[in-house]
């Protein structure tokens, strides 16, 4: 997948206004400071359109379908209207089916559970566990970590070349990775995957934040992304694309909206005839809400233009890349190294640091939230860390002795709503922190390393 980056002088522009941006918290050490939100890949904070788009429907919220009155009629149009909103965001073609779901993880699981029977499924070990973990009833072919996106296009078409011709297959990867940020090469594994017959789904819960996601051009069979990635609070994602293994498989959920029509058996059963519409895998009152924060997210985006974010996270990703290139003890964590394109997720380990210490002294001295650990995704960070499972150390000594290999590792995540400040301030409590260590005391509680008061 090619980026195009705008030259420095487009750059420039204000962050998009989210909530909690003028949120200050407590600091250890006294006082209070504006807290820099930096952990956009866990869940992003919600646009501020997004929660005035909610709060103006909100006392207008109704029953979903069925329902006769004014109010349920006005929420159905509302959720079937998202539902072209999130189809025209995503460019999806004709005859492609938009699925709502509770998350990323849940609209995979749901694919897992369509597949035809003996399919065959491809996957990276660098996936999240969310496109890791779902296909248990298949047959998973798990694939190296490739060095670079040629040769993840390469150990792909290896591994397909190879297997049963004739049977169904599906290759599962991530558009952006959450651990380094790194751009997939998704135009072409997904050439790769149908010259070999078989589908592809995209798992773009941290590109379609980030960069335009076009099914269409892509030419994948189905994507899958969360909305509280995506600057759209209250829990609901999405699965859209082909719409056949869908309509073939019994409902995700058996229940009421799902089933078109249900009938009594003399000898006692239940006949069902079940929707062929993305209703069959929406059984249950839907989330009204969350699916209209997605299509409220989807249109913020498009309107503020993804070329002026794209090219003003660059500018974020640059400064905190050459900040952390000044301090020699960092060392950010990359498969396909230093010019491979990538959105605004940064991993890192500092030497002689514990991750959870360095993590918990930038939120209780500096007011910087970042996340600490192995990310949901265990075995990519054990290959980049080149270390064994292992259980991690107590906070208040240090995890790794200088010239050993690091446990864990600290992720930096921003995007559309993050101020200038936010990075330039986690940068100086970067240096600070390697340079003349934590001012407060701490200690591991839960498995956690917390301050010490």
């Amino acid at each position: 997948m090619s980026v195009s980056i705008a030259a420095a002088d487009q750059t420039v522009c204000a962050p998009l206004p989210v909530l909690g941006r003028d949120v200050t918290v407590p600091l250890v050490t006294g006082g209070e400071v504006t807290y820099a939100a930096l952990d956009y890949a866990a869940s992003a904070p919600a646009l501020q359109r997004v929660w005035d788009d909610v709060a103006a429907y909100a006392p207008y919220y109704g029953s979903v379908h069925r329902g006769a009155g004014y109010l349920s009629q006005l929420s159905t149009d509302l959720f079937e209207n998202s539902r072209k909103t999130v189809a025209e965001f995503l460019d999806c073609r004709e005859g492609d089916q938009v699925v709502f779901t509770r998350s990323t993880t849940d609209s995979l699981n749901l694919l897992a559970a369509t597949l035809p029977a003996d399919c065959q499924v491809f996957v990276f070990e660098t996936e999240h566990h969310a496109s890791l973990l779902p296909w248990k009833d298949a047959r998973v072919t798990y694939l190296n970590a490739p060095r670079s996106p040629r040769q993840a296009v390469e150990t792909l078409e290896r591994a397909l070349a190879d297997r049963d011709p004739y049977g169904p297959a599906l290759v599962c990867v991530t558009g952006a990775s959450n651990v380094t940020g790194e751009l997939w090469p998704v135009r072409e594994l997904a050439a790769a995957a149908h010259a070999h017959g078989a589908r592809i789904v995209l798992d773009a819960a941290q590109l379609a934040p980030h960069h335009p996601v076009s099914v269409r051009d892509l030419d994948v069979d189905w994507v899958a992304f969360s909305g509280h990635k995506l600057y759209a609070p209250f829990g609901s994602g999405v699965l859209a694309g082909r719409s056949d293994w869908l309509r073939e498989a019994e409902p995700y959920l058996a229940g009421g909206g799902a089933s078109r029509k249900v009938s009594r058996r003399t000898d006692g059963g239940v006949d069902v005839e079940w929707h062929e519409s993305a209703a069959r895998h929406e059984a249950g009152s839907p989330n009204v809400i969350g699916v209209y924060s997605i299509a409220s997210a989807c249109k913020a985006l498009t309107e503020a233009g993804f070329d002026t974010l794209v090219a003003r996270e660059q500018h974020l990703i640059d400064t905190v890349r050459a900040g952390l290139a000044e301090v020699p003890e960092v060392r950010v964590l990359s498969l396909f190294g230093d010019e491979a394109p990538r959105v605004g997720v940064i991993s890192f380990v500092v030497e002689g640091w514990n991750s959870s210490h360095f993590a918990a002294a930038l939120s209780a001295e500096y007011g910087i939230g970042v996340r600490d650990g192995l990310f949901c995704a265990h075995p990519l960070v054990r290959t980049l860390l080149g270390s064994d499972p292992q259980t991690q150390g107590e906070c208040g000594a240090p995890e790794a002795a200088p010239g050993e290999k690091s446990l864990n590792a600290i992720r930096v995540s921003f995007g559309a709503g993050t101020p200038d400040e936010h990075v330039e301030r986690f940068v100086t409590a970067v240096r600070e922190l390697v340079r003349d260590g934590a001012k407060w005391q701490y200690r591991t509680e839960d498995g956690r390393c917390v301050p010490a008061v």
